[in-house]
């Protein structure tokens, strides 16, 4: 009795916390909306290419570490990584390129020769976040933020005072650079968390030290080789994966659920961990009375961006690209201001490039491109037609084209987008997010959506839009930050 735990959604969160509650002894079923486990890390293959559908940068392989040796294992045990180097390259015009060195002696020397005195900051720069890295991402993202008393031991708030939680990101980098390249390459990784430099606490300053210490990783045959090995590893302890079972209603008797209903049939729960998008869980699964937030609540919530994707197949080798490609040709303020300030489509988008062709053989036809372009824009946008798409498409592939030299579209024998209503339809995302809720000061730890049902005593919530918040590593995180508090409270109860 108390065993049988329903996991909703094999995303990374819900795939942690399936792994988890099954290696403490639980029966755990997930029960998965779309075809294949993964969540917004889903791949597709077609014509010879291998596409990740969604994250493409392995940061913080620390994380991963932990997560495999939890449970005895290790990512090579799965997949065989590479560090990047280049890291990644930033595109500022035609012919104006910069690549980020894997190397931090010749980071060190980029930075000095763009500003004198900049290799010595950057020193200084890393060694505050480094400190931060630590207790952020081995003390704070472990929290389950469900009580201000987690908070409360003195080593704690002592850190708290050193991690620069009150102060911007966009004040604290210039206590060190000045030069305004510097500047956009150092609050490039904050674009990962969703918000502006300016309402970024200076904490995040630890995603830099990610960056920089900890490096860019690939895995060998793609970023679904994360989910391959999860899914795998889940099974070896038990997990029963039923796939396009979407959940329909979470049926609450006594305050607790007590059946998942899907579309092929009813599951009896002890327990349920909701891995799915967590607005679609209140507002759909669950009736008014049982939900932790109004959506008043939801409405003012400040979401990362949702974006425009471009998965193509080209026939042909593409010029002067290298894996990861960063095109800050426009203005950054401008596309920033239409994303935050006044949410529009964007005039003059910055945007991304990732070629893992150029890495890994496997992923495309030999003598061909796989190529991934991301447009940030903002999410809950009207107008995501294929006119739209087409429009955007053809205004980064122009731009694109003028910085390797040759034409690329009319070698480009696959071509598949992917907005804001394949987020909803796909992930049932709130607003047709792609990063789930921005990591702003109000947004952060407690102030976060909780982990745990108010109202429902054995429904639990996990991924992007709790506790510690969007990107690959904190879902991770989330997953088993969840298990853990699911595991404490049964026994408690037994």
């Amino acid at each position: 009795m108390g065993k049988r735990v329903i996991v909703i959604g094999a995303g990374f969160s819900g795939l942690a916390a399936a792994t988890a509650l099954a290696d403490q002894g639980y029966e755990v079923t997930i029960l998965e909306k779309n075809e294949s486990a993964g969540g917004r890390a889903r791949k597709f293959e077609t014509q010879g290419f291998v596409f990740d559908m969604g994250p493409s940068w392995y940061w913080m392989p620390d994380v991963f570490e932990k997560y495999f040796a939890q449970f005895g294992k290790k990512p090579s045990d799965y997949y065989q990584l590479i560090r990047l180097d280049p890291s990644y390259c930033v595109v500022f015009g035609s012919n104006d390129a910069v690549d980020l060195p894997a190397s931090l002696p010749k980071l060190e020397a980029l930075f000095e020769k763009l500003e004198p005195g900049a290799a010595q900051n950057l020193q200084k720069f890393l060694k505050q976040a480094a400190y931060k890295y630590d207790v952020g991402m081995n003390t704070f993202v472990w929290k389950p933020s469900r009580s201000i008393t987690e908070f409360l031991s003195f080593k704690l708030l002592l850190d708290v005072s050193r991690l620069d939680v009150l102060q911007s990101f966009h004040s604290h980098i210039r206590k060190y650079f000045r030069h305004e390249r510097i500047l956009k390459l150092m609050e490039f990784p904050i674009l990962f968390l969703g918000a502006l430099p300016e309402n970024t606490p200076a904490m995040y300053s630890l995603m830099n030290y990610a960056e920089i210490a900890l490096g860019t990783w690939y895995p060998m045959g793609g970023m679904h080789e994360i989910v391959k090995a999860m899914v795998q590893l889940a099974e070896e302890k038990g997990v029963q994966i039923n796939y396009e079972e979407e959940v329909q209603e979470l049926v609450i008797k006594d305050e607790k659920v007590r059946q998942v209903v899907t579309t092929t049939g009813t599951y009896h729960a002890d327990a349920v961990v909701a891995g799915a998008d967590y607005h679609h869980v209140e507002d759909r699964l669950l009736k008014p009375e049982y939900r932790n937030y109004s959506e008043s609540y939801w409405q003012k919530r400040i979401l990362a961006p949702s974006c425009v994707l471009y998965y193509l197949g080209v026939n042909r080798r593409v010029d002067k690209l290298i894996h990861h490609n960063l095109f800050f040709d426009e203005d950054f303020g401008l596309h920033s201001h239409e994303i935050y300030t006044e949410p529009k489509w964007p005039s003059k988008p910055l945007f991304y490039v990732s070629a893992p062709s150029k890495t890994d053989p496997s992923v495309a036809p030999e003598g061909c491109e796989n190529l991934f372009v991301l447009i940030p824009v903002a999410p809950d946008l009207e107008g995501d037609t294929e006119a739209t798409r087409d429009y955007y498409y053809n205004m980064v592939m122009e731009r694109l084209e003028r910085y390797v030299g040759h034409d690329i579209r009319s070698h480009v024998v696959y071509k598949r987008s992917y907005a804001h209503s394949d987020f909803i339809q796909d992930y049932h995302a709130f607003k047709g997010n792609a990063y789930g809720l921005a990591n702003t000061l109000s947004q952060t730890a407690l102030l976060k959506p909780t982990l745990k049902s108010y109202k429902v005593k054995n429904l639990y919530y996990t991924g992007q839009l709790t506790v510690p918040g969007p990107g690959v590593p904190p879902s991770l995180i989330s997953g088993l930050v969840v298990a853990q508090e699911l595991d404490r409270e049964q026994k408690k109860r037994v």
